[in-house]
């Protein structure tokens, strides 16, 4: 358990966990202001062309009172404004709501320490925009809050509901209904029941890779054949059937444990 000293809540409506303090670039401003801008960010990320060069530089995004962890020297957690101290106003965290094998207590990277307080916020603004739990935790909520993202661009390590990744897609939706479920594709993987594609329904995830390497790619099963998901930088979040490209590295599907099944979807 988390040292109390150690707790902050992010303060800001997104902020972006990056590999270290170095990895962001001046187009990468607004990201890292301390009112963070992330509509700004996507327009100066498209209007450089630099979307693919976030590759290494992000990892994941955390949102408005999500919880974090500070790891780095506790010299630094005293005196956050301290931008000439050991790590220039940056915290080394792990974020305990985005589980990753990486380290068991959550995914870690770094961050602004102007975007984080051990006071927890008033999280009001995300309940507002979040989606509805009248469908409980069904697949059908499940694939109908992952609609609720189509024609939003792809954005690596993208986790908030203005760019996301596919497995961030997957995991912030599943977050929506209340379900706990790792941050990255090969770990979304570990963590689901397997079952051959074949048997997969609305709901479930199909998981791709290369020969002999771990799952890359994730996209939720809409239909037989059919995902819905957020392909590479450069394309958008959309519901389509398995290219042939897809289905040559298709290594099978997952059911999301705790995710129940009403009779409202068809096959």
């Amino acid at each position: 358990m988390a040292d109390v000293s150690s707790r902050r809540y992010v303060t800001v409506p997104v902020t972006t966990l990056w590999s270290s303090p170095t990895s962001p670039r001046d187009v990468d401003a607004a990201a890292v202001a301390p009112h963070p801008d992330v509509v700004a960010w996507l327009a100066d990320l498209d209007a450089a062309a630099a979307r693919l060069g976030l590759h290494g530089r992000t990892l994941t995004q955390l949102e408005l009172g999500e919880p974090v962890d500070i790891i780095d020297d506790p010299d630094n957690i005293d005196d956050p404004d301290n931008i000439d101290g050991p790590n220039n106003g940056w915290f080394q965290v792990v974020a305990p709501m985005q589980p990753s094998t990486l380290d068991p207590r959550g995914y870690r990277g770094w961050l602004p320490a102007a975007h984080v307080s051990a006071q927890a916020p008033d999280r009001t603004q995300i309940s507002a925009n979040s989606d509805s739990l009248d469908g409980g935790r069904s697949a059908e909520a499940f694939i109908a809050a992952a609609r609720k993202r189509l024609g939003l661009a792809y954005l690596w390590g993208g986790m908030c509901d203005w760019a996301l990744d596919c497995s961030g897609l997957v995991h912030l939706c599943l977050r929506r209904l209340g379900v706990v479920f790792p941050r990255d594709a090969d770990d979304q993987y570990d963590a689901c029941e397997h079952i051959s594609a074949t048997d997969a329904r609305p709901g479930d995830l199909y998981f791709f890779a290369h020969e002999g390497k771990r799952p890359h790619h994730v996209g939720i099963v809409t239909g037989p054949g059919r995902m819905l998901h957020a392909p590479e930088t450069g394309s958008v979040v959309v519901e389509e059937a398995l290219t042939p490209a897809r289905r040559n590295s298709l290594v099978g599907a997952g059911r999301v444990p705790g995710l129940e099944r009403g009779a409202g979807l068809s096959e």
